[in-house]
């Protein structure tokens, strides 16, 4: 199983592959003169231990992936990027989607992403029908970036909420991925890993990228932080301060908007919308003040990429869905202890005291 445009072979010569996961890869592209029917890859069938299907047999694990068979891959620098990737993602993605939260715009993260996974697989489409070489991050910054400008527009003269302008996004994208993706057959994975995340191995450029394109983003946000709160609770009064209001919130879209283009090409637009949402609302229902929120969301997200990561390798599931589950389940576990928190805070101090 391989990232969005990834192969094993591009990454790792045949004797390091070999020493990771045995002798069952075969000779490997090229070794022989007869040609051999192409399979589905692994990425698309499951996860990072899943069968691998080569010439019409399937090659079944003998054994359950072990620790020492991450370890072993680790040294190789097989899981190494993926995991830095998803634990870097998800800390970054978990900061920003404290100010999406608290704006109450959660499926604007989702239109932007779905823009930006169209992006990447429009960028496929451009190489293999039209000749045209585009990097796929180039297609999905500018697809993201498009949708952005279109979630700006006042709807008030269209007499329409601004939740329908969000759906029409989000559609939108979502089929045009999915009829982009029925055009490239040769690389049906990389839709699917666009779209759901299979980033099992992760390209070293990619892991590049998102690291500079993140810790920009950081950079940025921490020096407007107080802007943006501003901005987002009382955008009368931040005028009244005269603070570019408008100016802040596009600006907050964009960085959302590129943190999610890298993030997509590398892990898949599923997490990277898991990423942006559910740390944020962990951290919210545990903590009261904003600064704690914004520490504890980064945190929740750097977990949910790095344990969802070792969740799909130990149990053979895909990635992607690995590390949303496991937001999902530290959003669960974080909502209960808030629960009981206030149940006991409301026992201790009782509304009304018996006289």
């Amino acid at each position: 199983m391989t990232d969005a445009g990834a192969k094993p072979s591009e990454l790792f010569d045949d004797g390091e592959l070999e020493k990771a996961f045995g002798s069952e890869l075969g000779e490997g592209p090229g070794a022989a003169e007869t040609p051999v029917p192409s399979a589905a890859p692994a990425a698309d069938a499951g996860g990072v231990g899943a069968p691998v299907q080569q010439s019409g047999a399937v090659i079944q694990s003998e054994n359950a992936p072990t620790f020492a068979d991450f370890r072993e891959g680790w040294s190789l620098g097989l899981y190494r990027d993926p995991v830095i990737v998803g634990v870097f993602a998800g800390t970054v993605l978990g900061i920003l989607g404290v100010y999406v939260v608290l704006r109450r715009a959660v499926f604007v993260t989702a239109a932007i992403t779905q823009a930006a996974g169209l992006g990447v697989a429009f960028a496929f489409l451009l190489e293999i029908h039209g000749g045209v070489h585009t990097p796929p991050v180039v297609g999905a910054v500018i697809l993201s970036l498009a949708a952005t400008a279109v979630l700006s527009v006042q709807t008030d003269r269209l007499r329409l909420p601004r939740e329908t302008l969000v759906g029409l996004t989000y559609l939108a994208a979502s089929a045009a991925e999915v009829l982009v993706g029925d055009r490239i057959t040769q690389d049906a994975h990389d839709i699917t890993a666009i779209l759901f995340g299979t980033a099992v191995l992760v390209r070293h450029e990619d892991l590049i990228l998102v690291l500079a394109v993140g810790g920009a983003v950081l950079a940025l946000t921490f020096l407007f932080h107080r802007a943006f709160l501003f901005a987002g609770f009382d955008p009368e009064g931040a005028r009244v301060h005269r603070l570019p209001v408008a100016l802040l919130e596009l600006l907050l879209w964009v960085l959302v908007a590129v943190t999610a283009s890298v993030a997509t090409r590398a892990i898949g637009a599923l997490p990277v919308f898991a990423f942006a949402v559910l740390p944020a609302m962990a951290a919210l229902a545990l903590m009261e003040r904003v600064r704690g929120a914004i520490a504890v969301a980064g945190a929740v997200g750097a977990a949910s990429g790095g344990l969802g990561y070792l969740f799909a390798f130990f149990f053979e599931f895909p990635v992607g869905a690995s590390q949303a589950l496991t937001a999902t389940g530290i959003l669960l576990l974080c909502l209960t202890v808030a629960r009981l928190r206030r149940a006991n805070a409301v026992l201790a101090n009782p509304p009304f005291s018996a006289k």
